[in-house]
């Protein structure tokens, strides 16, 4: 009886990891083919540059907003009803989309299918956190988020076929609606695990286990990590593009190599241990920043390589020690990281954008113009933005020394018990 209910839970956490895949894959999906369509579906609409930046950004107002009350709901309704809602939102926001025809609605739709999103991150990291012990949840949780960056890739590439054969827009935004169906049936009526341990599941609990100094740090840390791996991403694309590489190449390499490396995510963090991976991430993605600063050419692809590895395990990982290290900070906890994550682009890119301001005017008093400016200020700007992986640098090699005490202090409090 005992074997026959453990095989049964086994299947059920096999495919409820599935059904989390299929969502990030959804997730991926709503990012890279809704961009690929704007360009279209700004023509069709006779949408200002401006309203279509209006609409990108409800999708990342909608990530946040519905992730830290998916966190702060989890263990009152559980990860079952928050993934629900997640598909309603998708669901009804991808046909609003499509049927809309205006402004206000594809407003409205986006910010519907940035619920989704924010929902599914909210729901799925504490599974992996309740579902798995100790270094399987780092892997399971680089295995979940390998999606992210391969769904970008392979959405972005069927966008570009469909829109190179002729299909509507319309019908490439039908293309999200596979993978939300097929995350909704293969979640349908399956049993969610339970929280490790009961403080865990209670709020002052998490919120107590989120004050401490451990917790606070790794906010700070992951903050940096985000703007790391989205701010560069703005002129990457540029540069290589001025090397004669083709944009849906560059993407497709970054990303891909991104992919790849959080598949053996697992096995990296073993081998190096979490601290040495952040801190050896820091280091490649200081390199890769630097040498997309500094060249073009066949060198602007080894940057890429170089950055791609560097920032690969940045986000699941920084989940994953939050779940192994500050347990009891819950779902909550997790919620608030990924948020934290989420939202440091619009608290750093006012930032970003008076570099480049200032290293476009640099440019064009030297005589500088159109594509030769923006390619000398965006690599001024990418060399100023060395900071954050430098910072991180330091912070991760204090995180390496914080983290061996704790364990030596541990390994004490065993060996006299």
């Amino acid at each position: 009886m005992g074997t026959s209910s453990n095989e049964s839970n086994a299947v059920n956490r096999k495919l409820l990891f599935y059904a989390g895949c299929f969502a990030v894959i959804t997730n991926a999906f709503s990012f890279s083919i809704r961009a690929g369509i704007l360009p279209q579906l700004g023509q069709e609409l006779s949408l200002t540059g401006e309203q279509l930046g209006y609409i990108n950004s409800m999708w990342f107002l909608g990530f946040p907003i519905s992730m830290v009350i998916g966190g702060l709901i989890y263990n009152t309704i559980g990860g079952k009803l928050i993934m629900q809602f997640a598909f309603l939102a998708h669901a009804i926001g991808i046909i609003m989309t499509i049927y809309s025809g205006s402004y206000a609605g594809l407003l409205i739709s986006t910010l519907l299918i940035g619920f989704g999103n924010g929902c599914t991150e909210a729901a799925i990291n504490p599974f992996v956190a309740d579902a798995y012990e100790g270094n399987i949840i780092i892997k399971m949780m680089n295995r979940l988020h390998m999606w992210f960056p391969g769904g970008i890739v392979i959405g972005a590439l069927i966008s570009k076929f469909m829109t190179d054969g002729g299909l509507s827009w319309e019908t490439q935004i039908w293309v999200i609606m596979i993978p939300t169906l097929i995350y909704g049936y293969l979640f349908y009526g399956r049993t969610w695990p339970k929280a490790k341990t009961q403080d865990a599941t209670s709020l002052s609990s998490n919120f107590k286990a989120m004050l401490s100094p451990l917790f606070i740090f790794m906010l700070v840390c992951m903050a940096l990590t985000a703007i790391s791996e989205f701010g560069p991403q703005q002129w990457v694309g540029l540069i290589l593009a001025k090397s004669g590489a083709e944009p849906m190449l560059i993407l497709a390499l970054v990303t891909g190599l991104m992919a790849v490396a959080r598949f053996f995510g697992g096995d990296v963090v073993k081998k190096f241990d979490q601290t040495g991976v952040f801190l050896g991430s820091a280091v490649l993605t200081l390199i890769g920043i630097f040498l997309f600063s500094t060249q073009t050419g066949g060198m602007a692809y080894v940057a890429a390589i170089i950055y791609a590895l560097g920032i690969a395990y940045f986000w699941p990982n920084m989940l994953g020690f939050i779940a192994d290290k500050v347990p009891n900070s819950g779902a909550i906890g997790l919620s608030i990281i990924g948020a934290v994550g989420m939202v440091s682009g619009s608290i750093f890119q006012p930032i970003i954008g008076g570099w480049i301001d200032s290293d476009k005017a640099a440019a064009a008093a030297i005589g500088l113009t159109g594509d030769e400016l923006n390619l000398v200020a965006g690599q001024a700007t990418l060399k100023t933005m060395t900071i954050f992986p430098a910072i991180l640098i330091v912070l991760f090699v204090i995180l390496f020394v914080w983290v061996k005490k704790i364990k030596q202090r541990q390994s004490q409090v065993v060996y006299q018990k």
